[in-house]
Parts: C-alpha cells; structure tokens; sequence
C-alpha cells in the first residue's frame, strides 16, 4: 500500500510537472503573438521604397488592435502619398482618425503650385504650439516637410529624444544632410541598440557608410543588395543609394542596372533620373542619352535641387558669355 501511495505521489509530481511546462509554453506562445508586428511586411515594403507592395500588404491586414489599424492606415496613405496619389487620401481624411488629419498638410505641401510659405508657416505655429507633438503622424509630416525645405535643425529639434525607429532614422537623415557623420553615427548605435537587424537599421549603416566614403562604400552596397535579395523590389531611394555605391567601385553597369529596375516603377523619379544621367556618362552611352535624362529632369521637376543649381549656372553663363560678345562698329 505504502508502495502504491509513493508510486501516485511520484505520478502527481511528473503530472505538475508536466502541467508546469505545457503552461510555460503557452505563455511562450502568447508572449510571441504579442510581440509579432502585424504590419512588419507593410512596414518594410514602405521603408525600402516599394510603396504599392506596401498598399497591397496593407489592404491585407486585418488590425486585432483600434491601434494597429491606425498605424496601418497611415503607411497607406503615407504609400498613396508617394506615388503622387493626392486625391484618394484627400477623399479618405475626410472621414479617418483625427490622429491621421495631418497627412493632409503634407498633401498641400508636395501638391503643384502649393503656397510653401504659408504651409510652413502654419506649421511652425502648430510645432510652437505643442499640443500635437504627442501625435507620431505630425511629427513626421512636420519634419519632413522642414527637410525638404533643408531646414534640418528645425527637424532635429521635434525629433529629439523620440522613441520610434523610423524618427530616429530620420533624424540620422538629417545629421547626415548637415555633415555631422560624429553625431549619425551615436544615432546608429542607437538603432543598433534598440533593433540591430531591422530593415530600417540596416538602410541607416547604408546611409552613414555611404556618406563616409573609402572601405563603408563596399559595406553600403551589400547591405543594399541584401536588402534586395530578402525584400525584393526597391524604391527609388534605397536603389539610388545602391548605385551610388555601385558607381563609387566602378561597377557602372551594375549601378545603372539598378537604377533602371527602380524606374520601371517610378518613371519620373528625380534621383533615378539624375542617377541614369551619370551612368550614361560614365559608361559610354551616346551623349543624347545623357542630355535626354536631364531634359526629362529639366521639365518635370523644376523645383529639384539639381535642376535650381542647373538653371542658376546656365544663366550665370550666358550673363558673363554676353560680356565678351564681339562688338561690331557701324
């Protein structure tokens, strides 16, 4: 009988123990779903420049969370924004979260013939006014459009001391556009620290190596082509950077070969444009060709940096070229 108790004592043991462990992994498990991103093919479509692979995986996902469908809502409009899409998501704000009305500034902004000035000067008076700093969107939106008027410390000042891996690649963005690669390279290890094998992460060590120069060019260029390899397609952005680095180890056919697959999909875009310009340049192509891509430059984007810089040394030439004209005397 004794026997019997011990044998049912050592069975209730290896039964708890046995319980212990299958609850051990169901918590596991709930710990993991929880922690899986819902939009993490969304997410990383967006950030390397496939914004129609991310309006695809968008309309996709079903947000087990009114948060989740917030963020997804977001990046798609965000997509739809940066294929020039203005007028669905003007359509869909009309009746979306508060939290995303701000979107719609930056529509204004990016649209033709937007009053910039006026933009940014509500924009400074709602930064000044503080209350929408809480709202991730604005952030961006109002950075972004303090980076493309190269107002970069009055991006870095909203940006500073943000959490979000996309803003603190933005404000790495903007470090590098200000030459401070010391102060980029504190906000890497930063990215590294919080997500080192991210797609975000992985793009920000591309920029800073990029912009370094020397033996970080070889490193930029395989961590774009694996990008490529594990994400497929990219956008003009990421695809630039690539042959950027391509073309600084003289691989010029490789380089213009990424530029050529990014503007399949993006025919008009500036940087691609520019990027094939060079490549015809420097690998042989007849000179028509070069002059076609910065014509085409020339006429759809006039307020593109390179075509203000362009068009104020052509004019600068024809000034000191009509002082030296030969005078004829009567």
């Amino acid at each position: 009988m004794l026997c019997t108790v011990k044998k049912w004592q050592h069975s209730d043991k290896g039964l708890v123990s046995t319980v212990n462990k299958k609850l051990t992994v169901v918590v596991k498990m709930a710990r993991q779903q929880q922690d899986v991103d819902e939009l993490f093919d969304v997410k990383n479509a967006f950030y390397v420049g496939n914004y129609q692979q991310a309006i695809n995986e968008a309309q996709g996902v079903s947000p087990s969370t009114p948060l989740i469908a917030l963020q997804r809502d977001a990046f798609l409009y965000r997509s739809y924004i940066a294929q020039g899409n203005y007028r669905i998501v003007l359509q869909e704000l009309k009746t979306a979260d508060p939290m995303l009305q701000p979107l719609k500034i930056l529509v204004d902004y990016l649209s033709p013939d937007a009053n910039k000035p006026a933009i940014v000067a509500d924009v400074d008076a709602r930064v000044a006014k503080g209350t929408e700093l809480v709202n991730e969107i604005f952030l961006i939106v109002a950075a972004t459009i303090y980076y493309h008027e190269e107002n970069y410390e009055a991006a870095l000042k909203i940006l500073h001391d943000t959490e979000s891996l996309e803003l603190r690649a933005f404000t790495l963005q903007c470090l590098l556009a200000m030459n401070r690669p010391d102060l980029a390279r504190k906000q890497l290890k930063a990215l590294q620290d919080i997500e080192d094998d991210s797609t975000l992460t992985q793009l920000a060590q591309a920029w800073l190596n990029l912009s370094q120069g020397g033996p970080g060019v070889q490193d930029a260029h395989y961590s774009i082509m694996e990008l490529s390899e594990r994400l497929g397609a990219l956008g003009a952005g990421p695809a630039a950077v690539g042959a950027a680095a391509a073309a600084s180890r003289g691989m010029w056919e490789e380089a213009e070969q990424m530029l050529s697959e990014a503007q399949a999909r993006a025919p008009q875009q500036p940087d691609l444009l520019l990027g094939l310009a060079v490549t015809a340049a420097h690998s042989g192509k007849p000179p028509e060709v070069f002059n076609r891509y910065i014509a085409q430059l020339l006429d759809s984007h006039p307020e593109h940096p390179f075509t203000k810089d362009y068009q104020t040394k052509t004019n600068e030439f024809k000034r000191l070229a009509a002082q030296y004209q030969p005078s004829v005397s009567s």
